[in-house]
């Protein structure tokens, strides 16, 4: 089992010699380790140089986003299966030796997630439940927020080959709209060991850059909603879209941005005209 890691990156330069630790110290070594420099301005570079004969280094000349920093990676991988590390974040040194393990006794699933701990501001802390880590035909449960993570992931190249790569016209949620892409078609399988430890709270995760995440998500979900995908969960979309609409559109309202109010209300018009069409016949 040929797998690939690849670690995108920007400017984080005090956590990155971790995340690499992290996989060069696997007890199943990985095929390769593709690091994609998204034209960081801190000590990066001077940290890869130091790792160049254990990484291949792929530098973006401009700040391009994590997107485009994955499928820059995933271009350039030449192994059979692709996983991710987030460099804020680090792995088990059994991680990739386990999930090896799980797919030669599922070799049906082409895809899988393990769990993971969660540190916030260097303090441990519990995910609440409707993040706990499922696996199976879960669709559903991907919809109203995003249940996997790059981090945890590992993937056949295969899969990126009928769903394609991340969106790189969404600046956050686009792991989201990956797995949204991905679930109608795939089961997704679950190793449910600890294997991933997530880094929160600190200044540049982009979270804190936008307000409004589920604007995001919304144009993702947009998309969906003229896929191939089974009717029943074109309306689970739907319900969600609604939903979130009516969120966004109160939180623009809340910053007195009434344009974006407004326009995320008249979606929410429309497609509550679309889960019921009475509603267009007599509106009263």
């Amino acid at each position: 089992m040929n797998i690939s890691v690849i670690i995108p990156t920007y400017n984080r330069a005090n956590t990155l010699e971790r995340a690499l630790h992290s996989v060069i110290n696997q007890t199943f070594p990985p095929y390769e380790i593709i690091v994609v420099d998204d034209a960081s301005t801190d000590s990066t570079k001077e940290i890869l140089k130091k790792y160049s004969d254990k990484i291949f280094h792929v530098i973006n000349d401009a700040n391009k986003g994590v997107s485009f920093s994955r499928n820059a990676g995933i271009q350039r991988a030449r192994g059979e299966w692709i996983t991710f590390l987030d460099s804020d974040d680090e792995w088990d040194a059994s991680k990739l030796k386990k999930q090896k393990d799980y797919h030669a006794v599922h070799p049906d699933e082409l895809i899988s997630q393990c769990d993971e701990i969660w540190i916030r501001n260097g303090v441990r802390v519990n995910p609440m439940d409707k993040h706990a880590k499922q696996g199976g035909w879960i669709f559903e449960a991907c919809v109203p927020l995003c249940v996997v993570s790059p981090s945890a992931v590992i993937i056949h190249s295969e899969i990126f080959k009928k769903v394609g790569l991340f969106d790189v016209n969404l600046p956050a949620c686009e792991d989201y709209d990956l797995w949204l892409r991905i679930a109608p078609y795939y089961k997704i399988g679950l190793l449910n060991e600890k294997l991933v430890t997530r880094y929160g709270g600190h200044e540049d995760q982009l979270s804190r850059k936008y307000w409004g995440m589920d604007r995001f998500r919304i144009t993702s979900m947009e998309k969906h909603i003229e896929s191939d995908i089974d009717l029943k969960w074109k309306k689970t979309l739907l319900k969600e879209l609604e939903f979130k609409c009516g969120v966004v559109a109160a939180g623009a309202k809340k910053r007195r941005n009434m344009e974006t109010a407004d326009l995320y209300y008249e979606k929410q018009r429309i497609i509550q005209e679309i889960l019921d069409p009475e509603k267009r016949k007599n509106p009263w």
